[in-house]
């Protein structure tokens, strides 16, 4: 029986590898060639593939010709809003429609839910027998997103780490260096918060559900995690002491109204000018780059997320990665595909039009940065380096779990104790964990 979904929908939000991809799918389309099946031996040479509106869909799509042209294969590419794209795949998939053959999801949000129901295809034999696709390219915090009970089912397409954002101009006045701990971050934002001027020591995510991710960083840098040996772990010391760093920041020195602000009205306070310090996704970082968008675009800097007891623990995961649809009957065709995608040419192209790719080669490569702030791509490839690979709990019933842990956090914003609301949350928590083990 599937798994259910029961879960909010939230906003959802090669030139090289062409003649490889011909090479690694001709031991398994031998037959299909000897029988004329066309051109790269493949007897059904019609792909079905749904992806999310964004800057890898557009690139992927620009290129289409060249792909169809060296493959023989053709593309039937359907874009679409985040929302769409979830709501079309669980449709599909649930109906054990062979079609997409290829799709796009969030692995965080949806990869043990559709490996659950059987949904996903597999990707261990594919990349242990293509020696040229490169796969250790791709960074390990990465691939632990894509990953579930030790098989792989989706290959990253784009990526994002958790970074501070900070003014240069106010720190550079007040004589601040940039804050390397969270204990310097906490004393430089109450140096620096000075409401009576409109400017705030520090602001992030305050909304309930939103916020999870943010907090993650907080709670890996002090040494704790959502969950740890399989069981429920919101009220360690470690945890609770993330989750505290994270409540006093946006309490003490935030601006009014934090708990209603998910990424863009907490970047909007910073693009205004209005806040010293901002932690979030390194994806975004165009809001506050951007003159544009931002009334400070000349005076941000970007540093790698402050160390806690444990270190500079950011999380670094895939927020979007490429999947074959378990049920296609055209598995075959579908890996060349995937593997041109996710090449490292088409990583390269998508990264230049602003997509975040998880190939770490493309990162050390001045082709592949250009056009990012240099002090950005030092903290993006540091982050890579040292960074999780989740940013909430790895649960089936992510929604659920999301809620539970972002409570804590809006009950100590509301003055109650973080450590009882800590305790209260993990049992639910575990409830949660065992429900989804049952199903």
């Amino acid at each position: 029986m599937k798994f259910t979904i029961i879960r909010r929908l939230t906003a959802l939000v090669c030139s090289v590898s062409l003649l490889g991809l011909l090479c690694a799918c001709a031991g398994a389309n031998d037959s299909a060639s000897r029988n004329g099946a066309g051109k790269g031996g493949f007897a059904d040479r019609t792909l079905s593939v749904f992806m999310g509106r964004g800057p890898a869909a557009d690139v992927i799509k620009a290129s289409l010709p060249e792909f169809e042209s060296e493959t023989g294969l053709r593309v039937d590419l359907q874009i679409f809003s985040n929302e769409q794209l979830s709501t079309k795949l669980t449709v599909q998939l649930d109906a054990d429609s062979s079609s997409p053959d290829v799709f796009m999801l969030r692995p965080l949000e949806e990869l043990k839910l559709f490996h659950k129901n059987g949904w996903l295809l597999p990707l261990d034999d594919y990349v242990r027998r293509d020696a040229d696709y490169g796969f250790g390219d791709f960074s390990p915090s990465a691939i632990d997103s894509t990953t579930d009970n030790g098989q792989l089912l989706s290959i990253p397409l784009s990526t994002e780490q958790q970074i501070l954002y900070y003014r240069k101009d106010l720190l550079q006045k007040a004589g601040i260096p940039v804050p390397r701990t969270l204990d310097e971050l906490e004393e430089a934002a109450a140096k620096l918060h000075d409401p009576q001027n409109g400017v705030y020591g520090f602001v992030a995510r305050g909304q309930k559900n939103a916020l999870v991710t943010q907090l993650s960083s907080f709670i890996f840098s002090e040494g704790g995690d959502f969950q740890t040996g399989g069981r429920a772990s919101l009220n360690s010391p470690d945890t609770v002491k993330g989750m505290t760093r994270y409540v006093n920041l946006l309490k003490r020195y935030g601006p009014p109204g934090v708990m209603n602000m998910g990424w863009p009205q907490a970047m909007g306070i910073f693009a205004q000018g209005k806040a010293a310090f901002y932690t979030d996704a390194s994806a975004i970082y165009s809001s506050a780059a951007d003159p544009d968008k931002s009334a400070v675009a000349d005076k941000v800097g970007y540093a790698l997320f402050p160390a806690g007891q444990a270190g500079a623990k950011p999380f670094n995961i895939t927020a979007w990665g490429m999947a074959i649809n378990a049920a296609s009957a055209k598995k075959e065709a579908a890996w060349t595909f995937l593997r041109w995608a996710t090449s490292k040419d088409l990583v390269m192209r998508s990264q230049q039009k602003g997509n975040p790719g998880a190939r770490s080669s493309v990162w050390n490569d001045p082709q592949g940065v250009s056009g990012f702030p240099k002090e950005y791509i030092a903290v993006v490839n540091e982050s890579i380096r040292s960074g999780v690979g989740h940013d909430r709990p790895q649960v089936i019933s992510v929604g659920d779990a999301r809620d539970v842990v972002g409570d804590i956090v809006i009950k100590g914003l509301l003055g109650e104790d973080v450590q009882e609301s800590a305790d209260k949350a993990n049992i639910e928590f575990q409830l949660i964990m065992d429900r989804d083990n049952q199903k």
